[in-house]
């Protein structure tokens, strides 16, 4: 038995980075992946190379931030599969100002795609897994979320609100048999890093007090959101995993 077997999942930012690795894990453990984002030509292609290793998954066209495109997602996957087991609020954006430098317009537009999305998300699917007895909410934090850095004020605080907000929908969530805990990773390698990470001058920096040493592979994320997806995690509500290679011990 796989360790997410038949589990029909949603995963936000799906096409591509993080989000792609969790897809790909998923269905590799018997899970039926409904990959989720705006770019439907990444997100088909994520798609299909999950079908060619003998996953199933299916391309869903979400923006994260509009409440219809949820409503339909949602609407979408249970009319396909008849049921939502686990959410994975992958999306997200990251914007690098200092907070002297921030603009309305910056604070708004984070807090859109990485603070309410994962509210109306999470609001949208709690209808479908309180009628089938349950269900499992994975929120993509980051170690950004637990201490501070300069020039990502913005960031900082969505992913700081995420923590939280995880919190509280563990209180709200718990007579639903409904388990809500959040993931924060630390320094990955995806393409939007690996330029930087490939550079003698910024490594250091970026690393900063990784005790590893080493940023993570997206796989290494992956999981632990495969944990918390599965019963394996069947006792684990309302936590954070920290995924950050000693990142936060310091």
């Amino acid at each position: 038995m796989k360790r997410v077997q038949d589990k029909v999942i949603l995963v936000t930012g799906g096409a591509m980075g993080m989000g792609q690795s969790h897809s790909e894990l998923l269905a590799s453990q018997g899970a039926w992946v409904f990959v989720a984002d705006v770019n439907q030509a990444q997100g088909q292609s994520t798609v299909d190379g999950i079908r060619k290793t003998g996953g199933k998954a299916d391309f869903l066209k979400l923006d994260v931030t509009q409440e219809a495109d949820w409503t339909a997602a949602v609407r979408q996957i249970v009319e396909r599969a008849g049921r939502l087991d686990v959410l994975v609020n992958n999306a997200g954006i990251l914007i690098l100002k200092p907070v002297q430098d921030t603009s309305n317009q910056d604070w708004d537009r984070i807090f859109d795609v990485n603070v309410r999305s994962v509210f109306i998300g999470t609001r949208a699917a709690i209808p479908v897994m309180q009628k089938q007895g349950g269900g499992t909410i994975v929120n993509v934090s980051s170690i950004y979320g637990l201490v501070g850095a300069p020039g990502a004020s913005a960031y900082e605080a969505s992913k700081g609100a995420v923590r939280l907000f995880t919190k509280s929908c563990a209180v709200d969530l718990a007579p639903f048999n409904i388990r809500v805990n959040s993931v924060h990773p630390g320094v990955i390698e995806t393409q939007m890093t690996k330029a930087l990470l490939d550079d003698p001058a910024v490594r250091p920096a970026l690393l900063g007090p990784t005790l590893l040493k080493r940023p993570a592979q997206p796989i290494e994320v992956s999981q632990a959101v495969l944990f918390l997806a599965s019963d394996e995690s069947s006792f684990v509500h309302g936590a954070e995993l920290v995924v950050d290679g000693g990142y936060t011990a310091n």
